[in-house]
């Protein structure tokens, strides 16, 4: 292809000149993940307010026209989503028999971390009653939480949720999350009961990771 042709050239000026809406619809039909509006701007070469105003402009008119899909705003970027009343077909098209599920005291768990963030892991199991170690591994290599540091006081890894995990939850930022918080006992009264730093379980028995419980995230 010789260089005259090349339709992406840094600097030929082809991108600005595409029509924006079609161009923003292609560029988010491929991310992984949302997309900024700060990085739109740049790959398309628009301001980002024009950016801003096209996305919003784009996701009134697919609701508008009852589309299958929507265009939201979510975790700080934009992606394309399915409309909820539509779950049942892409779930039977999704799965299909197959087993894309959390345990129940992996969602129990989850639950724990994000309304309590950031917080250890024994504090996550002084909470839920059991070990929840095995757990706490399957919600990390889902990439639905992630390490934050240590707790000064006692050295443990504090643990919070991902950008992942509010992009799965359909959420823009944490305080979208239910009001569920004050029903959750405190870990640090939970623990005071007890000798300090012990939780109040067996640790040597097993988590309910492998129960037959399970729940879609």
């Amino acid at each position: 292809m010789s260089e005259e042709s090349t339709p992406t050239q840094a600097g030929s000026g082809t991108v600005a000149d595409l029509d924006l809406k079609p161009a923003l619809e292609a560029v988010l039909m491929v991310v992984d993940e949302p997309a900024t509006e700060d990085h739109l701007a740049k790959i398309l070469q628009r301001p980002k307010r024009r950016i801003g105003d096209a996305l919003r402009e784009l996701a009134d008119e697919y609701t508008v026209q009852g589309r299958g899909f929507e265009l939201r705003l979510i975790a700080g970027g934009w992606r394309f989503y399915t409309r909820p009343e539509y779950a049942a077909a892409v779930e039977g098209f999704v799965l299909d028999g197959q087993q894309a599920r959390l345990t129940q005291a992996a969602l129990e768990t989850l639950a724990v971390v994000a309304y309590r963030q950031p917080v250890s892991r024994s504090r996550v199991s002084a909470v839920r009653g059991v070990n929840c170690d095995g757990v706490m591994r399957t919600l990390l290599q889902r990439g639905l939480v992630e390490e934050a540091g240590a707790e000064p006081e006692t050295g443990a890894i504090l643990y919070v949720t991902t950008n992942y995990f509010l992009e799965r939850m359909g959420l823009r930022g944490l305080d979208e999350l239910p009001e569920l918080a004050p029903f959750l006992p405190e870990a640090a009264a939970i623990e005071a009961e007890t000798m300090e730093g012990v939780p109040s379980f067996d640790p040597d028995a097993p988590d309910s990771e492998d129960a037959d419980d399970k729940t879609e995230l």
